[in-house]
């Protein structure tokens, strides 16, 4: 399934610069560099909260410029039950204005998450802060929309 057909449903986008791997160190300055950290605990969130957001009729799926193979890794390695989109080419930031940041020589998305339907943008929320809670702001504004 193509994005453009994934967001004509109920969905929901997390956007996130990049993910670490187990065993080793952040790149130097990662952790000083404001809303870079914080990528794991994010998309974990919104794994745990996925039968949630399925009972609200939501798909999840998240979103940065690394490779598909660190992705499909990263998915693999944490349980990820949604898909995890590579974009490197940044194709969505031009599509949609995406807001991102410069980083050891290499562009990478700011952390920002889409609330889509019928191939439009409904919510977006940024900035996003602290990450692991912004699974549950989705949620809280997912039920008070179907109130």
């Amino acid at each position: 399934m193509g994005f453009e057909e994934w967001s004509r449903e109920l969905a929901v986008l997390y956007v996130y610069p990049r993910t670490g791997h187990p065993g080793q160190p952040s790149p130097a300055g990662w952790d000083a560099t404001p809303g870079a950290r914080g990528c794991t605990p994010q998309s974990c969130a919104f794994r745990d909260h996925a039968d949630e957001l399925a009972d609200l009729g939501a798909r999840a799926a998240g979103l940065s410029t690394q490779a598909l193979a660190e992705q499909i890794e990263f998915a693999q390695r944490e349980h990820m039950p949604f898909p995890v989109i590579a974009d490197p080419d940044l194709h969505l930031a031009a599509a949609l204005g995406l807001p991102t940041f410069e980083f050891g020589g290499s562009t990478l998305y700011r952390r920002v998450t889409l609330v889509f339907e019928a191939g439009r943008v409904l919510k977006a929320f940024y900035p996003v802060f602290p990450p692991d809670r912004n699974a549950a702001e989705a949620i809280d504004w997912l039920k008070e929309r179907s109130e």
